[in-house]
């Protein structure tokens, strides 16, 4: 991406793609659009490598053309080598950062968690929007990026890019979270606020899945898995208590009608799809379900994609981070700042 003389003299990072979907494809144009200001933290880059499902393991040292990747068309880059699987294609691309943007297995993480101690192995920083890694194989995969003086980071997994976890890590050192409570998960926020306007269920979410926001298959997250992963991230980084998903509480918002969702809304009590953890003496006890809140608390407000969480710490009784209306840019936007994290030292 750069190339003045004086460009030469920054040290550029080869950056490896997998999955090219809506948030890699929005971060190649975020890298695009803030050159200048990686380049004023001397930090250059260019994308050597793409994979997805249907094109298979793509490769280029000399990098890929930015601005076709920026359009999403991979074919139009420039010639490219095919590699067979994930480790042969991080050395064909001779891959400094791992940007790994693969669907979600709730129940096992993978192939995430493959993806990620691969690149670890082959001393490159790894960087994902997959919560499943953290979930199922977080201390494996903080050892061994230690192990190889390289980053795993994740800011991009709860959230969006609102920083969560680097809040915690960099600017509330010595800080002892004592529970959390919020709304996590966008298509159930926007299924039931599109109810309380008036839409049966599969209105509101053939809506969700009309807006982007919905998967094609939204059972992860109707039945609360997406919600309860979300959690289980949270509390095994922030709170150092590894917690298994069938340990969380869960409940879907499946068996909601509109006409209860209008129903609570009316009577000053609508619902929500809440996630609590709060410690206790064995550890904590977690849940994702259906509420009914009342409009005097703060999360009966919070509407359509945007999402919240309220921290309960020993310092700060209620620290919250709401974010409004997100869009795929602000998850690609956690990746960034994860990879300016990471390169930085």
């Amino acid at each position: 991406m750069a190339d003045s003389r004086e460009e030469s003299l920054i040290p550029t990072y080869n950056l490896c793609l997998l999955g090219f979907g809506n948030v890699n494809r929005a971060l190649v144009r975020l890298l695009q659009r803030k050159e200048p200001e990686l380049l004023q933290r001397d930090i250059a880059c260019r994308v050597t490598g793409v994979a997805t499902r249907r094109l298979g393991w793509l490769a280029n040292a000399s990098g890929m053309d930015i601005s076709s990747l920026a359009g999403g068309n991979i074919s139009a880059t420039q010639s490219f080598n095919r590699a067979a699987n994930v480790r042969e294609w991080l050395g064909e691309a001779h891959a400094d950062v791992l940007f790994e943007a693969t669907s979600l297995d709730p129940h096992t993480g993978q192939p995430a968690i493959d993806h990620i101690r691969a690149a670890l192995e082959m001393a490159a920083h790894a960087i994902t929007a997959n919560k499943g890694p953290i979930v199922h194989a977080y201390d494996e995969l903080r050892s061994l990026a230690a192990a190889k003086g390289r980053r795993f980071l994740f800011e991009a997994t709860v959230m969006d890019g609102a920083p969560i976890f680097s809040l915690f890590r960099d600017s509330l050192p010595a800080v002892y979270l004592r529970g959390f409570r919020g709304i996590l998960n966008s298509t159930t926020n926007v299924i039931l606020s599109s109810m309380e306007e008036g839409l049966d269920f599969k209105e509101a979410l053939r809506k969700a899945q009309e807006i982007g926001v919905a998967e094609t298959d939204p059972s992860h997250d109707i039945d609360g898995w997406d919600a309860a992963v979300k959690v289980a991230a949270l509390v095994t980084v922030l709170m150092g208590v590894p917690i298994r998903l069938d340990q969380i509480k869960r409940e879907g918002i499946g068996g909601l009608t509109g006409e209860v969702v209008r129903a609570a809304r009316a009577a000053g009590k609508p619902y929500k799809l809440v996630c609590r953890v709060q410690r206790t003496g064995q550890g904590v006890a977690a849940s994702v379900g259906p509420e009914q809140l009342p409009f005097s608390d703060p999360l009966a407000w919070v509407a359509g994609t945007s999402s919240v969480v309220y921290f309960e710490t020993d310092i700060f009784p209620g620290l919250a981070i709401t974010e409004t209306n997100p869009g795929v840019e602000t998850t690609a936007y956690g990746m960034l700042a994860d990879f300016i994290r990471a390169v930085s030292g």
